[in-house]
């Protein structure tokens, strides 16, 4: 229950953050949510699904109103097959970003946790 309510979190300040700043604003909100989770496998997959879900829901929210034809055409600029194809790369650039974000704060916060001892 944790981790979901760590998921929504990333992704609801996330948002507010990379409404008012720019894009990777949402790693370091990624990154401090990475610094509550126990685990550093915990941390990836917090800030890779938050993050994740909330690129989707940003391009899903540009593209719809138009009836994919924001994400036709980029794919078509990509050289990828569909739309469907930018939709999900846009969403597993944006995991990896908040997965790499939170699990790189998490591994820093062990280091300077072992340090002390």
């Amino acid at each position: 229950m944790r981790l979901v309510i760590s998921i929504i979190l990333t992704t609801c300040f996330a948002g507010i953050a990379e409404w008012y700043a720019p894009w990777w604003a949402a790693a370091l909100v990624a990154g401090i949510v990475g610094l509550y989770q126990s685990t550093t496998a915990k941390a990836f997959l917090v800030g890779f699904c938050g993050i994740g879900l909330l690129w989707l829901g940003f391009a899903l929210w540009r593209d719809l109103p138009n009836q994919h034809l924001l994400s036709d055409k980029l794919a078509q600029l990509f050289k990828l097959p569909s739309g469907l194809w930018y939709l999900l790369l846009t969403t597993i650039l944006g995991g990896i970003i908040g997965g790499l974000s939170a699990w790189s704060t998490a591994h820093m916060k062990r280091l300077l946790h072992s340090k002390q001892e």
